[in-house]
């Protein structure tokens, strides 16, 4: 059972019918320049950051810590100045030559063993983490609780929907950040925050509502699950400001 593991923060932008990206799976670039503060103020809040391959390929790139003051705050905590950028993919099938790769931040990949055998050998990322089950799926408990070995005690999700439905079928999620912009995307096959098989009503995750706000057009929603009291956390005391 699965006892410390860091904190864990989704934080997505979606229309206001519920999509994180068009019916093409487009990069969403439909936030605002408030959201993208928001998302740079809870990456940098973070120890590292987490994206799935799908996530990496649509966009080329990560988003890095710009802000000063935020790159500021982090030199006085004793932190890097930006967090570890870890990509989960069970196939690893990245191109090598994508701008994420000249970012300045360290780069991280979590998969499995035949994910890791084209990079193992190679420097684009700082390390090459293997966690693997015995069928060969990605094993996101036992590398959280590695994670936490490391001090790692927050964790962004920032997508796709299917990293995140693997994390809540594993109930590995504390909060959910959504912020809701004012488009329709619509479309059956666009996707959604949490993709996967999906959850009967009775068995859903539950949410509590934290926090709601509005800047301009957009609603910013906090959310976190209400959790078994038997997983421990890091730290249980963590700063939102």
């Amino acid at each position: 059972m699965l006892k410390k593991r860091p904190h864990t923060t989704v934080i997505l932008a979606m229309s206001a019918d519920g999509k994180i990206a068009d019916f093409e799976r487009s990069p969403a670039r439909f936030g605002s320049k408030n959201d993208k503060i928001h998302l740079e103020q809870q990456i940098a809040a973070s120890d590292a950051v987490i994206l799935g391959a799908g996530t990496l390929r649509a966009y080329g790139t990560t988003l890095t810590i710009t802000q000063a003051t935020l790159l500021q705050q982090r030199i006085s905590d004793n932190k890097q100045p930006q967090p570890v950028h870890i990509v989960i993919s069970h196939s690893a099938n990245l191109d090598p030559d994508i701008k994420f790769f000249q970012q300045p931040v360290k780069r991280w990949l979590l998969t499995t063993s035949i994910g890791a055998y084209f990079w193992q050998e190679r420097q684009e990322f700082d390390q090459v983490l293997i966690f693997e089950t015995v069928k060969g799926e990605i094993d996101l408990v036992n590398a959280l609780e590695y994670l936490a070995s490391l001090e790692i005690s927050r964790l962004a999700i920032l997508g796709g929907g299917n990293l995140v439905a693997s994390f809540l079928e594993s109930d590995l999620i504390d909060e959910l950040w959504l912020t809701i912009c004012p488009l329709i995307l619509g479309g059956s096959i666009a996707p959604s925050p949490v993709n996967g098989t999906g959850f009967l009503a009775d068995f859903a995750p539950k949410l509590q509502l934290l926090e709601v706000s509005t800047i301009e057009q957009e609603i910013f929603i906090r959310y976190c699950l209400k959790r078994d009291p038997e997983v421990t956390l890091i730290s249980t005391n963590i700063n939102n400001d």
